[in-house]
């Protein structure tokens, strides 16, 4: 597709992005999407919600209550929006985000951000040893077939307080019981990102023009990302690396933790056979030692290049958000899921 630029385009056209709607306003990663998206204040926003929902959504956020069995309603909650950004977790129903983006469609949002929120999507060989990739493709692929909207992939890898607190099925940790699992050596680097980072990646992503002014403008702009992945992350981290923070934050001593180091292959087949056997904390282990294989794939940073800079993403601290994984982990907030 040739570059458009906003000199070129109808009188009338807004270079911007000014109505989104957000699937998943109020839970994990959609609550801090909706937090930078307010703190920019460049956006008006509404929450699409099941009707019968009870989710609450932040003071300023326009709700509109649809019913996922009639399309219409669907497409009328999504009709005026330039964007739509989806969040679901695992458990929600299949073939939800297809109605979602067939609506946006039929509603002429011209941009859809899917349910990505991982790694690099176009990884295909990874996605498809994790589950994940092809349906995950397959709606990308809808979106273009359906012709009306453009797509943009969010690449934040996994969350960091939320994997660091989430077990040791994801990075190994046990901090009741002071255990770590370390794959291989522990030196393998992977992107990760913090909530809030992710969601100063959706909100500075949509808060970017659309178009370039002129064959002159070289500033980022949301046509670059279009049918593809924007990267972002908050730390390039091994295992190790993780551990020393924790160490520093916690006082400990490595004496203080049972280390055990298991071959990342391994642990990855035997997370298959758990996964298999219908236990699902299986799932997790094969998704994160998946992440974690000598191959790179977690590390999109070093083969495809972080977007940090044109988002204008801040450095964080990692101590700061290895407190708030164990903080996480302590407070019970893991408990229902069994993790």
């Amino acid at each position: 597709m040739a570059q458009e630029y906003a000199s070129k385009q109808p009188q009338g056209f807004k270079n911007k992005i000014e109505n989104v709607a957000i699937v998943g306003a109020g839970g994990q990663s959609g609550k801090f999407i909706v937090e930078a998206l307010l703190k920019n204040g460049k956006h008006n926003i509404t929450a699409i919600t099941r009707e019968g929902s009870t989710n609450k959504v932040a003071e300023g956020v326009h709700v509109k209550k649809v019913d996922y069995n009639d399309q219409a309603s669907l497409t009328e909650a999504l009709k005026g929006q330039d964007a739509l950004v989806i969040t679901m977790g695992v458990t929600a129903p299949p073939g939800q985000q297809t109605k979602l983006v067939e609506a946006a469609a039929a509603a002429g949002v011209p941009w859809v951000l899917p349910n990505e929120f991982g790694g690099d999507g176009l990884n295909e060989e990874a996605g498809k040893d994790i589950f994940l990739g092809p349906p995950k493709k397959a709606v990308r692929d809808h979106i273009e077939k359906l012709g009306k909207s453009s797509w943009i992939g969010i690449a934040c890898g996994f969350w960091y307080e939320y994997s660091l607190g989430g077990g040791p099925y994801r990075f190994g940790f046990d901090f009741k019981n002071k255990t770590v699992t370390i794959y291989d050596d522990g030196t393998t680097r992977i992107n990760t990102s913090t909530w809030p980072q992710t969601g100063r990646e959706v909100a500075n992503l949509l808060g970017l023009k659309v178009y370039p002014e002129d064959e002159h403008d070289k500033s980022p702009c949301l046509a670059h990302f279009r049918n593809t992945f924007v990267y972002g992350s908050s730390f390039t981290i091994s295992q190790n690396e993780m551990f020393e923070s924790v160490l520093r934050v916690t006082g400990d001593s490595v004496n203080d933790w049972k280390v055990t180091h298991v071959p990342v292959k391994e642990a990855y087949q035997e997370g298959i056979k758990m996964f298999q056997s219908g236990n699902r904390a299986g799932f997790a282990q094969l998704m994160y030692s998946r992440t974690f294989s000598s191959d790179g794939a977690g590390n999109y940073g070093a083969t495809r290049g972080l977007d940090n800079d044109k988002l204008g993403l801040p450095k964080e601290d990692l101590d700061e958000f290895t407190k708030e994984g164990i903080r996480l982990r302590m407070s019970g907030y893991f408990d229902n899921e069994g993790a």
